[in-house]
């Protein structure tokens, strides 16, 4: 790039950098108004996108306004009512004429709303059209004022509507949206013209007008096209960057496979591993036997045993002369593991030990002094690991499991108590492919879909029964109980809850040894509990000296009780679908079948349709799917998931062609360029820069 065009390509990404109080007609208020919705720059108001379009071209008359559609409506308001059906419900009625029909706006619980129209006025109504009650009506519609001085302009185009707050107007919103891109919007364009046109994309200059300002509905969805795949590609190559960095540039060490504790801890397992599971043990074998830093992601469903494919990776450590860190995020998912892989690692002769933030201090003395001087090879626990006082003679492994609970710095900050250590992170939590490349683009991955031994997809049974026939669900567990076997309870909360009608774990325990279940044993398990009593309570249910064990979600990962055959879920439409098949997977881990009972009343469609799921099927990557299409990818997507800027525009769920094709450029790009130093590179790389900035240590922290 000529050193011209670096200078005014430089000039104006300093320009989006201002504070956003420099951009046309926005005042001090009007900046405070604009930082609630994080625009805080004039580069945020020119990226704050709208989320949906008023379409002013394609209008339809209430006459042939079709229930079950989105219309836009354009009419006089004729009538303004305000009611009050029940104490806690108000309802706001707007009609709505245009010589052919009325089309009646409704607003739930928003009184405020009335005083917003005055009969006469000319208004747009833009959502989706019901018949309801002999009307046709839109509830919450989107409106537009048409009765002021500058309506003309808007009759005839498409209004972008953006998320705004109390105190700034949509119209006000968008006068300063369209300042700013009329003002801001010509910069170069980072993505070079032979990639653009051979993805078939428009340049950014004209994205970022027609995103706000198109002419035709098809011009707004080309750049939201164009823009997405931005978004998508930046994310690529600040991954392909970061793995670069890990496994390219930095020598890691090379671990041993041939000897003593990998040998003898693979004639103790006392069963055939699956065809998954030998698989996943020779990727995650053949990383940490590389010169490079293995970098790798081991997403397991439930019940299909990623915790004895780590068990190979701790024992191959030791057999290196190294150190190895197991960090769980729970006590009782460390202690677990613990219990679980401790007589395994003593049969291969591995000195292991467990910290947690309840590890007494003497022994806590002793753990700290065997993971200094080397003496312990491998170290189970939770946070813990992170102190300080936590000190390595030699770390070159460091497994994180159930990573999504922890953030970024915190599995960096594990792994940095080594010099190049081995990174595995294990989830049992299902994560659609898609997602898998958004999110952990810089990590390779192994699957585990098959359940070990007898333990198939109809091992479980699942179902749901609403609340009045509870008594069905407690005798699923008495039924258990005379079998031999024990049986959860889990609740919502914690403590009752006047503002919530959900069961409570403590309230519930007593009801149920009290009235419900007076005969057999009923223990108590939550998170606020103390770390000795969660010990004791969880020990006692592994001893059976508890038949019922009532619990919050803190069984969710982890527990692994092989004679629990039987749970009830209180309030299940409380719970998300991946974490109902958490709990699930804590049933049925042994030789006998387990069973499920839901208990819920679920009123939304979406909660109906989480609980249908889960009965419907075991396949954890399956329901995975199935609850990214109910409830999008905003709640995974985001800061506090991984450390990441969030996509705006970018839908794993709709544009995963362009999710693959931005993976495909961004991998031929690195392979050829990885620090992106090449001139053509240049604008790409500022831009990975100045959207990652907060991030870009971890391209060298590992």
């Amino acid at each position: 790039m000529p050193a011209a065009n670096q200078t005014d390509r430089a000039d104006r990404l300093a320009a989006h950098e201002a504070p956003v109080a420099s951009a046309r007609f926005v005042d001090t208020k009007r900046a405070a108004l604009l930082g609630k919705l994080g625009v805080e720059t004039v580069g945020d108001l020119v990226r704050h996108y709208p989320f949906r379009y008023l379409d002013l071209t394609a209008t339809t008359s209430a006459a042939d306004a079709k229930p079950g559609t989105d219309v836009t409506v354009v009419g006089v308001v004729k009538d303004v009512r305000a009611k009050q059906p029940k104490p806690r419900l108000s309802i706001v009625e707007v009609a709505l004429g245009d010589g052919t029909g009325t089309v009646v706006g409704v607003w739930f619980n928003q009184p405020y709303m009335k005083q917003r129209f005055a009969v006469g006025e000319r208004v747009a109504f833009a959502g989706h059209l019901e018949f309801d009650f002999g009307l046709k009506q839109i509830k919450n519609p989107f409106i537009e004022k048409l009765d002021t001085h500058d309506a003309p302009e808007r009759l005839g185009r498409i209004l972008p509507i953006h998320r705004t707050t109390e105190g700034l107007t949509t119209t006000w919103l968008r006068t300063l949206v369209t300042a700013a891109v009329e003002d801001y919007a010509d910069v170069p364009d980072h993505i070079p013209s032979a990639l653009r046109a051979s993805r078939g994309l428009i340049s950014l200059r004209s994205a970022l007008r027609d995103i706000h300002l198109p002419e035709h509905i098809d011009d707004a969805e080309g750049a939201r096209r164009r823009l997405a795949y931005d978004e998508f590609l930046l994310m690529q190559l600040f991954m392909r960057m970061r793995r670069h960095a890990l496994t390219r540039e930095q020598a890691g060490v090379a671990a041993r496979l041939d000897g003593p504790a990998l040998a003898a801890l693979k004639r103790a397992v006392p069963f055939e591993l699956t065809a998954d599971q030998l698989t996943a043990v020779e990727e995650v074998l053949a990383d940490m036997s590389s010169p490079r830093p293995m970098n790798r992601m081991l997403l397991g469903d439930v019940g299909t045993g990623k915790t004895l494919v780590a068990a190979h990776a701790l024992a191959a450590s030791a057999d290196t002369g190294m150190q190895a860190a197991m960090m769980a995020p729970t006590e009782v998912l460390a202690t677990q593991y613990a219990c679980a892989l401790g007589p395994l690692l003593d049969r291969a002769g591995v000195r292991w030990a467990l910290l947690t933030g309840s590890t007494g201090a003497a022994d806590r003395r002793r753990i700290l002094e065997g993971t200094a001087d080397g003496t312990l090879q491998v170290l189970f626990g939770t946070h813990a690991l992170l102190e300080s006082k936590v000190r390595f003679a030699r770390l070159a492994l460091a497994i994180v499991d159930e990573q999504h609970r922890f953030g970024v710095r915190q599995r960096l900050g594990l792994r940095g108590k080594g010099a190049t250590s081995d990174l595995l992170v294990m989830t049992a939590t299902p994560i659609p492919r898609s997602l898998a490349l958004t999110l952990y683009g810089d990590l390779d991955t192994s699957y585990l879909r098959e359940r070990p031994g007898e333990r198939g997809s109809d091992h479980v049974a699942t179902e749901l029964v609403r609340p009045a026939r509870r008594d069905k669900a407690y005798e699923a567990v008495r039924a258990a109980v005379r079998e031999g076997r024990q049986a959860f309870v889990v609740c919502p909360l914690v403590d009752e809850s006047d503002a919530l009608e959900v069961k409570a774990a403590t309230r519930h325990a007593e009801i149920l040894q009290r009235q419900v279940f007076p005969d057999l044993r009923v223990g108590l398990l939550t998170g606020r509990m103390k770390p000795t009593e969660k010990a004791e309570a969880m020990q006692a249910f592994r001893d059976r000296r508890t038949d019922v064990l009532v619990a919050t979600t803190v069984i969710e990962v982890g527990v692994d009780v092989p004679n629990a055959t039987v749970m009830v879920v209180e309030d299940a439409d409380r719970f998300g679908l991946a974490q109902l098949h958490q709990l699930r997977g804590r049933v049925g881990r042994g030789e006998h079948p387990g069973r499920v009972v839901l208990v819920a009343d679920p009123k939304s469609a979406d909660s109906r349709e989480r609980l249908s799921a889960l009965a419907e099927t075991s396949d954890g990557f399956e329901l995975a799917e199935r609850d990214l299409r109910i409830r999008g990818e905003g709640h995974i997507l985001g800061d506090r998931q991984h450390g990441l800027p969030e996509l705006k525009l970018a839908s794993v769920l709709t544009d995963s062609d362009l999710l693959l094709a931005a993976r495909e450029d961004a991998e031929r790009i690195i392979e050829r360029d990885p620090h992106l130093k090449l001139p053509q590179h240049g604008p790409l790389l500022a831009e990975v820069y100045h959207r990652y900035r907060r991030a870009w240590t971890w391209v060298k922290a590992g």
